[in-house]
């Protein structure tokens, strides 16, 4: 018997996929670590008072003046690197998730509107998008980090502006498509303001590919905030992220001390490819010509 609900049916297809339920488990793993990092770790590895010079730089498996093994070493600043990652990763994951909902907000937005009103409006606003998508998101976020300066909401506001144009892109596809159907067109006949129309009626509709979207592009804003802080123009260093631990090492790389960038970097590939192995399935069960 199949299951009752559309939840219920969407988790039943999407265990059936080892891979995308052991992918699930590691995203759900690691955002938890990441929030219970101050329980989990050893060490506060930003309380400069619990930090010892001495212990800088040390192996995998070190035990350090604070009594405790270093599982996977220090950096330079003789900062326990487990404890570093956990925290790392809540800087990661939450820069990821709020600029990819507001970028999911105001490209949604957008793409809906235009799809709605048409002529004119739509022309300009698709013409505007199509614009930013000629160029790469990186670079745009680069410019906008260098101009914006260091700080959260500066950098959440140059993820955004990085990636709305994808939601925008996307939301206003599936509105086109959905805009001359006749279940609209009786929508449209009643008093109803338009924009009960568009987010009662038409945004429900749509959001099968946008949830698709979302889930590629938190992945994609984790790599971009990885990518611009290792370059030395994402968050200030009272804040590090993995993009910034795995910069802090780089220049040791070659004296042989790899744990310092290698141990941060291969969290942050497991958390991404985790991602966007979840996305892949999602995609595959909300698009029936995609399904193997």
């Amino acid at each position: 018997m199949k299951p009752a609900s559309p939840i219920a049916r969407f988790w039943a297809e999407f265990r059936e996929s080892r891979v995308a339920l052991a992918a699930l488990a590691v995203v759900v793993l690691m955002i938890g670590v990441a929030l219970l990092a101050p329980l989990v770790a050893p060490q506060d590895p930003y309380d400069l008072a619990n930090l010892v010079l001495m212990d800088a730089r040390r192996p995998p498996g070190f035990v350090g003046s604070g009594g405790y093994t270093h599982i996977l070493g220090t950096d330079a600043q003789g900062r326990d690197l487990f404890s570093a990652i956990l925290y790392g990763l809540r800087i990661s994951l939450e820069m990821g998730l709020i600029a990819g909902s507001c970028a999911f907000v105001i490209g949604v937005s957008l793409g809906l509107g235009a799809a709605y009103v048409g002529g004119r409006w739509e022309a300009f606003i698709m013409r505007v998008i199509d614009l930013q998508l000629a160029f790469p998101a990186i670079l745009l976020a680069l410019v906008l980090s260098a101009l914006l300066g260091q700080g959260k909401a500066q950098f959440i506001t140059a993820l955004t502006a990085a990636q709305y144009a994808y939601f925008a892109r996307t939301a206003h596809g599936a509105a086109a498509a959905e805009r001359g159907k006749d279940y609209i067109e009786a929508a449209l006949s009643t008093p109803l303001p338009g924009w009960q129309v568009v987010f009662r009626h038409i945004l429900p509709n749509c959001l099968p590919p946008l949830i698709v979207i979302a889930t590629v592009q938190v992945a994609n804003a984790i790599a971009l905030e990885a990518t611009l802080s290792f370059l030395g123009v994402g968050l200030p260093v009272t804040e590090p992220s993995l993009g910034m631990l795995i910069s802090n090492g780089f220049q040791y790389m070659l004296s042989g001390r790899y744990w310092i960038s290698i141990y941060p970097g291969i969290a942050l590939i497991v958390l991404i490819v985790a991602i966007n192995l979840v996305g892949d399935q999602i995609r595959d069960q909300v698009n029936p010509r995609l399904k193997r």
